[in-house]
């Protein structure tokens, strides 16, 4: 993410591997936090390549230096916008850069996921140094890959002085090659997502089921949904792609925030009305058994569901709670008018149920939410064997969720592409890690072209800046280094203060990536 023509580190421990090893043109370099492997393999071939179409590869350039500079200017709009008082606008702009929030809590997959490809966008981003180096008649010293700390990154370096002797547009085309190549990298990343479904259509249907990756055992869905089960729908509402899960889960919660103000008084206790009721046979009531109230709370035995009238219902059956499995209550029909679906044939209008019925409604506290999730079993041959015709009961089941549904909707993986054919483990998941490593590749490589286009000391931002002022002829060569001093200075503070705003101040509720 650098390119360096020379480099001082202290306490440095320098050997090369024995030639007659085998292993030629390479050298290793290690400290107490620094450590890296020096390749000059690849010099010749990357200077030949270069030079033999050095005219294409000026015109390719010339493209991106024009794009590194803009980008220099609007990743400084972008440190400027760190000032806007609401925090959240900082967090917006954090996931539409980095692909997730400050609060994201990152797997050991995702860890995974990163590290392959910040090895393959700082490969692009190098070479993209070399090639434009190349083009110009500069042979490269060494690739470098390191480790500072914990963090990964890579270099290229060059002779300083032959650098420094070339006119400044030839220099800036080699210091934005490396942004450019990110940039180009991102726009075929997103095409290669855009173009996903129709390159995997003959192995994968896409966006017709949502099939379950992966449940987490910290998931509040572990137990009830399995690997290769297929959610059919939420609160009623069928959902098919990953996007329309998460959005339904927001508009529920949202739903579930705006009514609740809304709540009935019963026996001196408040309790939450949320308008999802069910129609309960007045002699499943009957034989229920009576909730008790303790501290403001009704309490059922077992595994029981404490439910009571709905305001709008006449139900003289039931007086206080009755305590009954939830199990069989949301396979009766439903009423109230809480629930969200695109049909109404087995929902009735307001609390009017059928003759012998009482519309009831479970009863919980404020904050949380009552919702049913209906799936598709994958795990026995039969239902397996179904393909798309899977509505069979003994394939289709339902529970309800009852707690905090963001944090639910985002604890499981989950992916729309459904097998054509029955593949093992691996070919159920192959879309979705290729999805991941295309929107992960696409996230790193922004975030390089954003890091490396900052104004800052010893990233190439410094390097685009310095050779920008020199096209300034008007400006003296001492007004030029002071002029860079000054927006060296003022960009990194302005990167720390960002870093700041965006990673440790307001960090919404977490969610896992």
């Amino acid at each position: 993410m650098e390119i360096s023509g020379r480099r001082v580190r202290r306490f440095r421990m320098r050997f090369r591997r024995d030639p007659l090893a085998g292993i030629e043109n390479i050298e290793n370099e290690a400290s107490c936090c620094y450590c890296d492997l020096k390749i000059s393999y690849f010099n010749e071939p990357i200077f030949r390549i270069g030079r033999r179409f050095s005219g294409v590869m000026k015109i390719w350039f010339s493209i991106g230096l024009g794009f590194g500079v803009a980008s220099l200017i609007l990743v400084t709009m972008f440190l400027l916008l760190q000032f806007h008082p609401n925090p959240l606008f900082s967090n917006r702009l954090t996931s539409a850069v980095f692909g997730f929030s400050p609060s994201t809590r990152v797997s050991l997959s995702g860890i995974a996921y990163v590290f392959v490809s910040t090895v393959i966008t700082v490969s692009a981003h190098e070479l993209g140094h070399a090639l434009a180096a190349a083009s110009e008649g500069i042979q490269m010293e060494y690739i470098a890959v390191f480790i500072a700390a914990i963090f990964p990154g890579g270099l290229v370096a060059f002779d300083h002085d032959v650098l420094q002797s070339l006119p400044s547009f030839n220099a800036l085309r080699i210091y934005c090659a490396g942004i450019w190549h990110n940039a180009v990298f991102c726009a075929l990343c997103a095409l290669s997502l855009f173009l996903l479904p129709l390159m995997l259509s003959p192995f994968y249907n896409h966006g017709e089921t949502l099939t379950v990756v992966d449940v987490p055992s910290m998931s509040p869905l572990f137990g009830y949904l399995s690997p290769g089960d297929v959610i059919v729908s939420l609160d009623g509402i069928e959902v098919h792609k990953p996007s329309e899960w998460l959005e339904l889960a927001a508009i529920l919660d949202k739903q579930n925030s705006e009514t609740s103000n809304t709540s009935l008084y019963l026996g001196g206790s408040r309790i939450f009305h949320h308008g999802k009721g069910y129609c309960v046979p007045i002699s499943l009531i009957e034989g229920g058994f009576k909730g008790k109230m303790v501290e403001n709370q009704f309490i059922c035995p077992g595994d029981l569901t404490a439910f009571v009238p709905m305001p709008c219902s006449n139900a003289a059956h039931t007086e206080g709670s009755v305590c009954l499995d939830a199990k069989d209550i949301v396979k009766l029909n439903k009423c109230g008018d809480g629930w969200m679906t695109t049909s109404d044939t087995d929902i009735k209008s307001g609390c009017v149920c059928s003759q012998g019925e009482s519309c009831l409604q479970p009863v919980h506290s404020p904050g949380v939410t009552w919702t049913e999730i209906t799936f598709r079993k994958t795990s026995s041959e039969d239902c397996s064997s179904l393909g798309r015709d899977f509505n069979a009961s003994y394939c289709l089941g339902t529970f309800v969720f009852v707690g905090d549904l963001i944090a639910m909707s985002h604890s499981v993986h989950l992916t729309a592409y459904q097998p054509r054919w029955q593949f093992n483990f691996f070919g159920k998941s192959f879309p979705d890690i290729l999805e991941k490593s295309l929107t992960c590749t696409f996230h790193v490589s922004l975030a390089l072209v954003l890091l490396n286009s900052l104004p800052v000391y010893y990233l190439d931002g410094e390097s685009i800046l310095e050779s920008s002022l020199q096209s300034f002829t008007w400006l003296s060569p001492r007004k030029k280094k002071k002029a860079l001093r000054v927006c060296l200075v003022v960009g990194s503070l302005l990167s720390l203060f960002a870093v700041f705003r965006i990673f440790l101040v307001g960090l919404p509720q977490s969610r896992q990536w």
